[in-house]
């Protein structure tokens, strides 16, 4: 599971291209972090996440302070997180998770691009039934740490899966709920949170041809190039997971 979804994130940023994308997303969560818990990151567990995650993708300190000051001013957007489901060309599910200060704007552009590129915009639950929500964490690897200890460990805190990566990092999946019992006892236990993140894993992908996949390809691209859009989940079985 972990590994497939990494592949996929790998695409999906090489298809992004530059950091600029990545940090108007960081920027909007952390606006949105701090509205729901506060400035104060020794207080807000989820904004202490998102800054260890822009310091993980380079974002430079004076954006994320911007970012945090935006967020108290009065004159500041007021972000929702809106979750768009459909069918894209070929039968392929889509979850589409967007920051928006417009739904109205929002819904219309994530409609068209489905329209456009074949697909059909559904209702709420119509595909969400077909992804597993979790929370994925990036924690540094030391000599203290042994994997199989710490999974132990952490099954009772909801933790399914945790492997090493090819960067010698241990990432660590859960229920979407268990997010702030892993944050907690990896805090408690001075283990160094990298990253950590919400996903949508799809419990069962579809073998697509090439010309199918170059339309589902271009369908997901357009809906990445939205600045509203955060995230775009497929049930599209990776070309990877094909060769495997």
């Amino acid at each position: 599971m972990g590994r497939a979804f990494e592949y996929r994130k790998a695409r999906k940023l090489k298809r992004w291209g530059h950091m600029a994308r990545t940090f108007t997303k960081l920027g909007k969560e952390i606006e949105i972090a701090v509205k729901a818990g506060g400035p104060d990151p020794a207080g807000n567990t989820r904004l202490r996440v998102l800054m260890q995650n822009a310091k993980a993708e380079n974002m430079p300190k004076e954006n994320v302070e911007r970012a945090i000051k935006r967020a108290i001013s009065k004159d500041a957007a007021d972000y929702k997180e809106m979750v768009y489901e459909g069918y894209g060309p070929h039968g392929i599910a889509i979850i589409v998770e967007t920051a928006t200060d417009n739904t109205t704007r929002t819904v219309a552009n994530v409609r068209s691009y489905f329209n456009r590129c074949g697909g059909t915009l559904g209702n709420s639950g119509s595909v969400s039934f077909l992804f597993e929500h979790k929370c994925v964490f990036k924690i540094a690897m030391t000599d203290a740490i042994d994997p199989e200890e710490l999974e132990l460990e952490l099954i009772d805190f909801g933790v399914d899966e945790l492997y090493q990566d090819e960067d010698g990092n241990v990432q660590l999946y859960g229920p979407f709920e268990s997010y702030g019992a892993i944050q907690k006892y990896l805090e408690d236990h001075n283990i160094e949170i990298i990253s950590g993140e919400f996903v949508r894993i799809p419990t069962d992908t579809k073998e697509v041809t090439a010309e199918q996949r170059e339309a589902i390809d271009k369908l997901v691209e357009k809906l990445e190039e939205d600045d509203d859009v955060t995230n775009v989940f497929t049930t599209m079985k990776d070309e990877e997971e094909v060769e495997e």
